[in-house]
C-alpha cells in the first residue's frame, strides 16, 4: 500500500499529553498535544510543534512557559473536552472539570491526577510560515510516586499512559503494552573487542588492496 506523504502521521504511534497554559490576562488554558518529544537523552529540553493558531502558543510566547501533563488513560474524556476550539476566554480547566495544581518553577499551574507534570520555560521558537517549533528547557519535573520506581521509571502497565494512533477520519485512543522483551542501553554498543577487531580487519584490507599509481 503506498499512502500519501501527509499520511506520516497514521503510521507513528504518538503520546497524547496536555500542555497547560496561563495567558497575559489571567486566562487558564489546556490543550491536547501528541506533537512532541524529549530532544536527545540526557539533555533536559523537549521539542512541540504547533500551527500559528493556537491559544497554547501565543501563551506561550508571551509568558515564556508552560507545564507538560501526561494523562492515564481514564482521563480520555477530559482530554477530548480539552480539544475543543473554545474562545481564548474561555478555562478549560472550568469546561474538563480538571484541578489545577500549583507549580514550583513557573507561572502555569499544572494539572493535578496526571501521572507527571514538566513545567518548562521556553527556550527558541522556531518559526515557520504556518507552524512553530517550540523548544522548552525541563525545569522542574515531578511525577505520582505509585506509578514509579526509585529510578524514575514509571510502571506503565499500571499507570496506563494515554497515547493515541491517528486515522484518516478520526483516532483510536490507546495505551502502551509490553511485548515480553527488555534490553539493556548496553547491549545497542558494540563490546571493544568486536570493534579492535574490526578496525584490525579494516586495517588489513588496505594493505591487500592494490595500490592505484
Amino acid at each position: 500500500m503506498i499512502l500519501k506523504t501527509r499520511q506520516r502521521e497514521q503510521v507513528l504511534p504518538q503520546p497524547v499529553v496536555l500542555i497547560s497554559t496561563v495567558g497575559k490576562n489571567g486566562v487558564r488554558n489546556i490543550a491536547p498535544w501528541s506533537n512532541i518529544t524529549p530532544i536527545l537523552r540526557p539533555l533536559d529540553e523537549i521539542v512541540l510543534a504547533s500551527w500559528i493558531k493556537r491559544d497554547t502558543l501565543v501563551n506561550i510566547l508571551e509568558t515564556g512557559d508552560f507545564v507538560v501533563n501526561v494523562p492515564s488513560a481514564d482521563m480520555v474524556d477530559a482530554v477530548m473536552i480539552c480539544s475543543k476550539n473554545y474562545p481564548p476566554d474561555v478555562d478549560e480547566f472550568e469546561k474538563s472539570g480538571l484541578k489545577p495544581c500549583l507549580s514550583q518553577q513557573v507561572k502555569s499551574p499544572g494539572i493535578e491526577g496526571c501521572l507527571a507534570q514538566m513545567e518548562c520555560t521556553l527556550v527558541e521558537e522556531i518559526s515557520r510560515k504556518n507552524y512553530s517549533l517550540i523548544i522548552g528547557k525541563v525545569v522542574h519535573l515531578e511525577a505520582e510516586d505509585k506509578f514509579f520506581n526509585e529510578a524514575g521509571e514509571m510502571d506503565y502497565e499500571n499507570a496506563q499512559p494515554l497515547s493515541i494512533m491517528l486515522g484518516d477520519r478520526g483516532m483510536w485512543f490507546t495505551r502502551p503494552v509490553y511485548v515480553g522483551k527488555y534490553a539493556e542501553y548496553s547491549e545497542m554498543f558494540l563490546k571493544k573487542e568486536v570493534i579492535i577487531f574490526k578496525k584490525k580487519r579494516i586495517k588489513k584490507i588496505k594493505k591487500l588492496r592494490p595500490q592505484v599509481a
